[in-house]
């Protein structure tokens, strides 16, 4: 049982999809230890290049270095059996290679994206630490690049800060696309002011990005949560350059991307979202925005636990007239719509039954259930022809049939959610992340997709111990980010 926690702002980031074309692209041969050669698989969260899928995730609050909350991230390593605790690898900044070091309050790893920076076949994870003082600048933030290899992740990058004086906490949003339409990955930061940077693929282990551009957002600057505090990337309008979305305090806007940097597309729900994902639910060639409000204004009478909106994407871009809103009043979502549920607080796409379409995942980490408050839930709802849908809407927590663990008060399930095939059966599993699961220690659940949906049968569940995080004295919330959720 854990101790209740004050929330934590959601802050998924998304693998655009031209900027996965471009990952898949080439058939990119790497030298394995022992001199031989191996095409690594180009998948953008493949940080081995062994042709699975890995799951990242966050320990922000972790040990590290003999530092308290200096934080981790963990790479669990797909394979034929999917995702378990043995395959996996721990870095901080600790490690052999990584810049920086790890210090106190640092909570390195509080935001994750992914994707094929250098373009050698493997991918790469971008790590934020919005709380990391940079010299004098208390809470200055940093973004590091840690390099993927035959091994797995493997020394690092800096991104540095081009406007360190006019913002705070850079990194505390990140999204990973081709915004400039050059067919290479480009990065995408955020901090507290309105400015946010385009880092320029193709980028290099020795120098970074190859360039970098700004765009000022219609956002409010300030203190946290002022600024892009989200950011998500898909092509909405289907020309092949994708688009960027900041989610803020006062507001949701759509960015077109383009070779000279973004420009305003329209604006799309209200501000305060707890997620965004991205994904062409109806497969019309234009991906579709997904916008989670967890926390409900007194004004907004959508629903008083949270909800998602989808905005469809058309040859215009994000269509704000073509939309579609879930909740747990939505007919055929289990639940009920009670105050404070965080119902939309993390989001995941991913094709769960093979069908072609793309499912969704939402999760309410403060979802109480009996008698056990803030234990937390997860939904998946189906995409189709027509997109979302509340027709055959599942629905898991710890006290489901075949998923380990209990409900207990705090455990904070559904934290982060994320949808990825880790064993190439050609349906994507689903990994839920409970931060406060322990004391908040944290814990990770995976369990697998098939032609019927997500299944609990052969779920598998591991806490921050078996990653080998401990906790000495500390509350290493492993499970509170993972990355493409």
């Amino acid at each position: 049982m854990s101790r209740s926690r004050h929330k934590r702002s959601r802050r998924p980031v998304v693998l655009g999809a031209t900027a996965v074309a471009a990952a898949l692209a080439g058939g990119l041969l790497v030298t394995l230890p022992g001199g031989a050669s191996a095409a690594a698989s180009g998948l953008a969260d493949d940080f081995n290049g062994d042709g699975y899928r890995d799951l990242a995730t966050g320990a922000p609050g972790a040990v590290a270095g003999g530092k308290a909350k200096a934080g981790a991230v963990v790479v669990n390593y797909g394979s034929a059996s999917g995702i378990s605790a043995a395959r996996h690898k721990t870095t901080s900044q600790s490690s052999s290679g990584v810049p920086g070091d790890s210090e106190t309050s640092d909570r390195f790893g509080t935001e994750l994206a992914h994707g094929d920076l250098n373009r050698d076949g493997y991918g790469d994870l971008v790590v934020g630490t919005p709380l990391e003082d940079v010299g004098s600048d208390v809470d200055g933030g940093s973004v590091t690049i840690l390099w993927g290899s035959s091994s797995g992740l493997s020394g690092g990058t800096t991104i540095s800060d081009p406007n360190p004086s006019g913002h705070d906490r850079f990194g505390q949003s990140l999204a990973v696309g081709d915004f400039t339409g050059d067919g290479k990955a480009d990065l995408a930061v955020g901090s507290t002011g309105k400015d946010v940077w385009i880092f320029k693929g193709g980028f290099t282990k020795s120098g970074g990005a190859a360039g970098k551009l700004r765009f000022d957002a219609q956002i409010e600057s300030g203190s946290y949560p002022r600024g892009a505090v989200q950011l998500a990337a898909g092509d909405f309008d289907n020309d092949g350059t994708d688009d960027v979305v900041v989610g803020s305090s006062a507001g949701n806007f759509v960015y077109r991307g383009a070779s000279t940097g973004p420009t305003l597309q329209t604006e799309a729900g209200p501000g305060y979202a707890g997620a965004l994902t991205v994904a062409d639910f109806d497969r019309d060639g234009h991906d579709d925005l997904v916008v989670g409000t967890d926390f409900v204004d007194v004004l907004d009478d959508t629903a008083k636990g949270g909800y998602v909106t989808v905005f469809y994407g058309g040859t215009a871009g994000v269509d704000t007239t073509r939309s579609a809103v879930f909740s747990q009043d939505t007919p055929g979502v289990p639940g009920a719509d009670e105050d404070h549920d965080s119902f939309g607080g993390a989001l995941a796409a991913g094709d769960v039954n093979g069908d072609g379409y793309p499912d969704l995942a939402i999760g309410a980490n403060f979802e109480t259930i009996g008698s056990a408050a803030q234990t937390g839930s997860v939904w998946v709802l189906r995409g189709g022809a027509s997109g979302l849908t509340g027709t055959g809407v599942q629905s898991f927590n710890q006290d489901t049939s075949g998923v380990p663990g209990a409900n207990e008060s705090s455990d904070l399930f559904g934290d982060a959610v994320h949808l990825a095939d880790h064993n190439k059966d050609g349906r994507a599993d689903l990994s839920v992340g409970a931060a406060g699961e322990n004391s908040d220690d944290g814990a990770v659940w995976v369990l697998r997709g098939s032609t019927g949906g997500v299944t609990a049968t052969g779920a598998v569940s591991f806490g921050a111990a078996s990653v080998g995080i401990g906790k000495a004295g500390d509350d290493p919330v492993f499970g509170e980010t993972m990355s493409g959720s």
